[in-house]
């Protein structure tokens, strides 16, 4: 129960609907258990004796005993269903809330179809036993005691024949527990690999038709779906191997109840109509304790479920989180002797990176792949908290700042563009809702985004496809230039913003970026040298240090790796002026 009591603040709030429930689930079972003496009565005292005159009474009585239990039944449900989806609604906003505060170094190692799985099948597990299963533990125990109640009322000596084979029942029930909750959290982790799987091949579905690999995907996920059956055969062998057993068990309680009470009943200790009703709460008491395997089944696999949700709950979120807004930048940046160690990574990222950004002016960051170009500017954003060292912004310490107002003066267009099924409009406008049309149009024009916008059928009310589908790569990235844009922010930072478009797009782009990164701090990664010829200052990474830093006037003399890189990307133009 310790899931349960860890998830407690859920549905606690909501334990007025429990209560509910409870209270109309008393009176079921109290007419449940009224049933057999109605039919002792009527065996003993009406048939026997024939005293049918009192028959209607009987009829009409019964009657009205099934129509309160219709409507007793009938709040018990509802307010039961009431409590687990009012409880996991607010489980599934915190859950989702955790989601977006987490840092991004949680998403180094989390899959996306497991993350999906949790939200959905889990959640969906925890509330059926919130709405099912403890109602039917609840019943369970009522009806035990009401039963054994009016069954020691009618016979102490057949009551006890009855429960002689409960203690072995209870042993069984009690195995089975064992052995069902660990197969179903097994069965919980697959099953978030299978949706892992298919969340992968459906997203990267261009790749995999690109390079033929559709028999790949299938069999492995062939081998996932293989995996998932195996585990679910083996916690249904856990359940075909107990269940049986404990209807048997159940059932030699039935076969003691008739044999003794048959003789009772020949002896004259027992009436008919008492072995009758006798044999009816048998039945009642059997069968909450034949259910009991389906509750523990529920049980377990909510608890499973819990246990899932909860690593995501305690998951810490590591960020130091601050109340200071920030005021107006200047856009000072200042890195003093950095370094950006990755979780699970033995290799520094960064170490020791040391420069001054002045307030306006334009950094460029070069280097080969994994060098450290794209953690610089994590760390400026804080994604990542740097390991040793100190960032300054404006000559204070980030880390003074809130997350929130930091990330609203930073302008952030990462290296794979992500656009929302949405609107264009609300795509363009997603950092500040509230945004006017005409600023919305504004940022577009800058980003060289506003003429082929102008172009589709809805314009800027273009309803976009998952990922942007239907926009080509070029056409994806001015969108999110533009969206960069529009905040406005004192510092801009483009991750190899202009990859993606053709040479005549970037020098477009390139244009108009320069009007925009007037008045603020600009960090541009890039591969091509073009997109950083104008910067005054360049950083020249190599695996995580920086190499050498300068104009590109002043790199090109250096004779170092800024010259080469040059050398690679002019060769052809260098021998065609040569010829």
């Amino acid at each position: 129960m310790e899931t349960f009591k860890k998830l407690k603040g859920f549905y606690l709030p909501f334990r007025s609907y429990f209560y509910w429930s409870v209270l109309c689930l008393f009176v079921v079972t109290a007419i449940t258990v009224v049933y057999p003496i109605v039919l002792q009565y009527t065996i003993d005292s009406v048939v026997l004796k024939e005293n049918y005159q009192v028959v209607p009474y009987v009829a009409i009585g019964f009657v009205l005993l099934m129509i309160v239990k219709g409507g007793a039944t009938y709040v018990q449900q509802y307010y039961g269903d009431l409590f687990g989806i009012r409880s996991v609604y607010e489980l599934r906003n915190a859950l989702y809330k955790k989601l977006q505060v987490l840092p991004f170094a949680y998403y180094d190692n989390a899959k996306t179809g497991d993350l999906m799985s949790r939200l959905t099948a889990d959640v969906e597990g925890f509330r059926f036993f919130l709405s099912f299963g403890f109602s039917e533990l609840i019943r369970f125990v009522l009806l035990i005691i009401a039963s054994f109640s009016v069954m020691f009322y009618y016979s102490i000596p057949l009551t006890i024949a009855t429960i002689v084979a409960l203690p072995f029942l209870s042993i069984v029930v009690y195995k089975f527990d064992k052995r069902v909750h660990p197969a179903f959290r097994d069965v919980r982790k697959t099953f978030g690999r299978l949706n892992t799987n298919v969340q992968e091949n459906i997203s990267g579905i261009n790749t995999v038709k690109a390079l033929s690999r559709e028999s790949f995907q299938t069999n492995k996920f062939n081998q996932s779906n293989a995996d998932y059956k195996d585990r679910y055969l083996q916690t249904s062998e856990v359940w075909a191997k107990y269940f049986p057993l404990m209807e048997f068990i159940g059932n030699l309680s039935v076969v003691a109840l008739l044999s003794y009470g048959g003789y009772l009943v020949m002896e004259g200790t027992v009436k008919p109509g008492e072995l009758v009703a006798f044999f009816s709460l048998t039945t009642y008491l059997m069968w909450p304790i034949m259910n009991l395997g389906f509750v523990i089944n529920m049980f377990s696999q909510s608890k499973a479920s819990g246990e899932r949700l909860l690593e995501i709950l305690d998951e810490e979120e590591k960020v130091h989180e601050p109340v200071a807004e920030l005021q107006p930048l200047k856009g000072k940046v200042q890195f003093q002797n950095v370094s950006l160690q990755y979780p699970n990574e033995s290799k520094m990222a960064l170490e020791n990176v040391s420069f001054q950004a002045d307030p306006g002016s334009v950094i460029g960051l070069i280097g080969a792949t994994g060098s450290g170009k794209t953690s610089l500017t994590r760390l400026i954003t804080r994604f990542y908290e740097p390991k040793d060292g100190q960032i300054l912004l404006d000559d204070r310490d980030i880390k003074d700042y809130s997350l929130s107002s930091l990330r609203h003066h930073i302008g952030f267009v990462l290296q794979e563009t992500f656009l929302f099924s949405s609107t264009i409009k609300t795509n363009i406008a997603y950092g500040r809702p509230e945004a006017t049309m005409d600023e919305i149009i504004e940022a577009a024009k800058r980003a060289q985004a506003h003429e082929f916008i102008m172009e589709l059928a809805d314009g800027y009310d273009t309803m976009l496809g998952e990922r942007g589908l239907g926009l080509s790569g070029g056409q994806k990235q001015r969108i999110a230039i533009a969206r960069a844009l529009l905040l406005n922010p004192s510092i801009l930072v483009l991750d190899d913003a202009t990859s993606a478009v053709d040479m005549e797009t970037e020098h477009q782009i390139q244009l108009a970026l320069k009007e925009v990164m007037k008045n603020r701090t600009t960090f541009i990664i890039a591969h091509r040298i073009s997109s950083l010829k104008h910067a005054d200052e360049i950083l020249v990474f190599d695996d995580g240090i920086v190499a050498e830093r300068g104009t590109h006037e002043q790199l090109l003399k250096n004779n170092g790796p800024y010259e080469r890189i040059y050398d690679i990307q002019y060769q052809d133009q260098h021998a065609v002026t040569s010829a």
